[in-house]
């Protein structure tokens, strides 16, 4: 099977109430990448936005950033969801066999969206709508029942915001780059028990855009070094109704991942991969997900955690970007995570760079408590 790579990378800085429009942000975000590339629009032969009407206020939304992507005269198409499913969409285009280079873009402005309203309307109309369940609301039904489950604390998913915004501090697109302590974010105002504001993600306004090019066209546009190796991916949804699964259960995440490893002949993640960019809307997420990824057992995430594993110094750093908590934009914060990765994986992050990173993990979510998984392996 052909390989594919990620030949350039363009995002705009977080940002909240952005005076840019979204067709302004995705054209910032995808001008960079092609500049990162060193390509121009013409050597595109398709367009994947990452797009969703109900979060952007109007119809057939992706149609509105169509230009702004690069996409006029060329295919363009939508998905709906987290970036991460949407870089999955422009591989399997490139693998047909039907395209040689992709553009896949992502926006978002969570300061033009209710968030509340509507994250409820993606519950039950008839019975969990009318409980007035959201995203955050279900968050904390699903930490209560990870603390419940495996006998953990507020405390310890504290330990998450504490270390995630300190890592911003080292990433100039971050909000909330800050040195807080447990104490700071167990103080911090109530939103839903057990979560306080600094238990979760800032409201966020962002584009971001990925290159995807086959082996063949990426080696004959691009230098070794520009190139990341889409090497693996998985991705698994689990049931819709909350009240279906069990919400300590990542199974679908665990299928997700063996996937993606088997795919990328992984048979020990742990020792295997060199660091993750996981999806942290939540603190609580990062070690449920880091059990679900098979970085630790279940339950034993956490634990983990206070050993210091996930610093960026640690044994296995996650999120050394600052993670979701250091900057949320729904739609596209799967491709700033893929991002992150390519830039680290070339050895460009700045001061956040990782010595020696080869081969890296990224994780996204789409749905209610994790109800849909992506992951990828990412490589030299």
């Amino acid at each position: 099977m052909e390989k594919v790579a990620i030949i350039g990378v363009g995002f705009t800085k977080y940002a909240q109430n952005s005076p840019l429009t979204f067709a302004e942000m995705v054209f910032e975000a995808t001008t960079k990448a092609l500049e990162d590339a060193g390509i121009t629009r013409d050597e595109v032969d398709n367009v994947v936005s990452v797009s969703s009407d109900f979060w952007d206020g109007r119809t057939i939304s992706s149609m509105a950033i169509s230009d702004a992507s690069g996409a006029f005269g060329k295919d363009i198409t939508t998905v709906e969801g987290d970036g991460t499913f949407g870089a999955l969409y422009g591989m399997m285009r490139i693998l047909s066999g039907a395209f040689g280079v992709s553009i896949v873009c992502a926006h978002h402005k969570g300061t033009e969206s209710n968030m509340n309203g509507i994250t409820n309307c993606a519950f039950d109309p008839l019975v969990e709508r009318k409980l007035g369940l959201d995203a955050v609301s279900s968050a904390a039904l699903q930490a209560r029942r990870y603390m419940s489950k495996y006998g953990l604390l507020e405390e310890q998913f504290a330990l998450v915001s504490v270390k995630n915004h300190g890592n911003a501090k080292r990433n100039p697109i971050a909000l909330l780059p800050m040195d807080i302590t447990v104490d700071d974010v167990m103080n911090s105002r109530k939103v839903a028990d057990p979560l306080k504001v600094l238990d979760c993600s800032p409201v966020t306004d962002g584009a971001c855009t990925l290159i995807l090019a086959a082996e063949r066209q990426a080696k004959k546009l691009t230098t070794n070094k520009k190139r990341v190796w889409m090497k693996g991916v998985g991705h698994c949804a689990d049931a819709f109704r909350p009240g279906d699964r069990d919400l300590a259960d990542t199974r679908a995440l665990k299928a997700a991942a063996k996937r993606a490893y088997d795919m990328a002949g992984i048979s020990d993640p742990l020792n295997e991969i060199d660091f993750a960019e996981v999806y942290d809307a939540f603190s609580y997420m990062e070690p449920l997900w880091l059990e679900g990824l098979g970085i630790c057992d279940d339950g034993k995430g956490c634990e983990y955690l206070e050993r210091g594993w996930f610093d960026a110094g640690g044994r296995f750093p996650v999120n050394v970007s600052g993670g979701r908590l250091s900057g949320h934009p729904v739609q596209s914060a799967g491709l700033y995570a893929m991002a992150e990765a390519v830039l680290q994986l070339r050895g460009e992050a700045g001061e956040r760079q990782l010595d020696g990173a080869e081969t890296a993990l990224v994780h996204g979510v789409n749905g209610m408590c994790g109800q849909s998984h992506c992951v990828w392996v990412l490589g030299k």
